[in-house]
């Protein structure tokens, strides 16, 4: 199970979500551009003293990231306030990548298109959407119980 995660623009959700991966054992893709300066004060803060125990990768675009998610034969799960089937209700496997877009635009149609599965977490009618990690944490818990990954 990985976490992929589209050009974030806030550097505190991808902080939070580093530390989530990290306190999981789960690995994370960012897809580049951020729209922040990595070293930015307020990933750190998020973060903590965690990320020195979370394996992440930065991926240069979309391109690199989907030759690195080819090559381990994973399927991209995308979540998305627009998708229709719920989250709990899909089947994971231990391999799937789960990527997250931007906070502000999501991810772009094409990209949407080379996805294996589009997923959503349910809301209360008339609400937009979630915080991107909020919405991490939800998914990556639903995906971790289903597979028996969790940590012991």
């Amino acid at each position: 199970m990985r976490i992929a995660l589209y050009q974030p623009e806030i550097a505190g959700n991808l902080g939070t979500i580093l530390r989530t991966c990290a306190c999981l054992g789960v690995p994370v893709d960012i897809i580049e551009p951020c729209g922040f300066p990595f070293s930015d004060r307020s990933l750190k803060r998020a973060g903590m003293d965690y990320f020195d125990h979370v394996d992440y990768i930065r991926h240069a675009d979309w391109a690199a990231f989907k030759q690195t998610a080819n090559s381990r034969n994973a399927r991209i799960i995308l979540l998305s306030s627009k998708a229709e089937r719920p989250h709990h209700g899909f089947a994971y496997r231990d391999s799937d990548i789960l990527l997250f877009g931007s906070e502000g635009l999501g991810v772009p149609l094409t990209i949407q298109e080379q996805c294996d599965g589009r997923i959503t977490i349910p809301m209360k009618p008339g609400m937009r959407s979630l915080n991107l990690a909020v919405s991490a944490g939800m998914a990556l818990g639903e995906a971790l119980r289903q597979t028996g990954q969790f940590p012991e």
